[in-house]
């Protein structure tokens, strides 16, 4: 496993981190969840990355059992705030309220007393965003969290929470986007200012939700058991890739990885971490065998032709609108 600064900070994590949405707590039941996070820390993985709304705040719950009996040192957890943790109208959002109650609670069912990064799961359109990051500094200097960051912010709600950390000397580092080479709507705008302010991507879904290694092919069903037959939260979020167009596109993914001696898995992997801003790519898994499959994209460098090859092969049916780029313009 190679190692990346998180951002411009002195902050080192694993370049390939393991995260739960989705799976822990819901799509997997808790024993497949623990062997995941085992394989993952004898593959070398140190980054775990979860949030207080997935399952319902059960992913943070097995994270914390999945961890217990580790060395905390040895380790750096992520979590995040913004989505709904319950029935009332201040249980989400980036008050100041819900940042303080949301972070209490996450280190209660993740059984530690800080987390490495803490991070703004969307930005909110309904809080001032001097409030917002006030309410981050406060749990900075109370020890409960030691760097702050963002996800799926746009390149000037980056640079304007930037500026704010700044005056409040507090360390905003990392924003944490969807980013694949099939969706590279941060390429034009967020990369660039992030390079220049010294923050670093944590990118999810690398793979594309799966489809990136070729499981789902043009013309057929979705294999029973996959993410896009889990009709309570994957299919969902999947669905807008699976046209045949796409699917046929990612095909012609299988003798570029092949000739690479690649996984079509470890090809995407490895493709989004050629990127120099990005710090890390999240990885989830429902068996140990995935994690111990992507793992192996650590350290591989492609070369310019098949970085070219792979633009060709995609450039029709990738995602580049920076626009795409979003967060809820209400409350959720």
């Amino acid at each position: 496993m190679e190692f990346r600064h998180l951002g411009r900070s002195g902050l080192l994590i694993s370049e390939i981190a393991y995260g739960n949405w989705i799976t822990h707590g819901s799509q997997v039941e808790e024993e497949a969840a623990l062997a995941c996070v085992r394989a993952a820390l004898d593959e070398g993985i140190t980054t775990f990355d979860t949030a207080d709304a997935y399952a319902g705040g059960r992913a943070e719950e097995v994270l914390g059992r999945a961890l217990k009996g580790e060395r905390r040192q040895g380790l750096e957890i992520f979590t995040k705030v913004f989505w709904p943790t319950g029935p009332g109208p201040n249980d989400r959002s980036l008050s100041r309220k819900h940042i303080m109650e949301s972070i209490d609670a996450s280190l209660g069912r993740l059984q530690t007393d800080y987390v490495d990064l803490y991070q703004a799961h969307r930005y909110d359109y309904s809080t001032p965003l001097e409030e917002t990051m006030q309410a981050f500094a406060d749990v900075v200097r109370q020890g409960k969290a030691l760097y702050i960051g963002v996800s799926e912010w746009t390149a000037s709600e980056i640079r304007a929470g930037w500026e704010m950390a700044q005056d409040l000397k507090i360390p905003f580092v990392s924003n944490q986007p969807q980013y694949s080479a099939l969706w590279r709507v941060i390429e034009a705008e967020v990369v660039p200012t992030s390079i220049e302010l010294g923050v670093g991507q944590v990118v999810f879904s690398p793979i594309a939700q799966g489809v990136l290694t070729g499981k789902y092919a043009a013309g057929q069903q979705p294999p029973a058991g996959s993410r896009a037959t889990d009709e309570k939260s994957g299919a969902n979020f999947i669905s807008r890739l699976l046209t045949d167009e796409v699917l046929t596109a990612v095909a012609g993914l299988k003798p570029l990885a092949d000739q690479a001696g690649l996984s079509m898995a470890q090809l995407a992997v490895a493709w989004v971490l050629q990127n120099s801003n990005v710090s890390a790519a999240i990885i989830g898994a429902s068996r140990p065998e995935q994690v111990r499959d992507n793992v192996k994209a650590s350290g591989v460098r492609l070369d310019a032709d098949l970085m070219k090859a792979i633009d060709s092969v995609l450039d029709p049916v990738a995602e580049r609108d920076p626009a795409k780029t979003q967060s809820p313009a209400r409350r959720p």
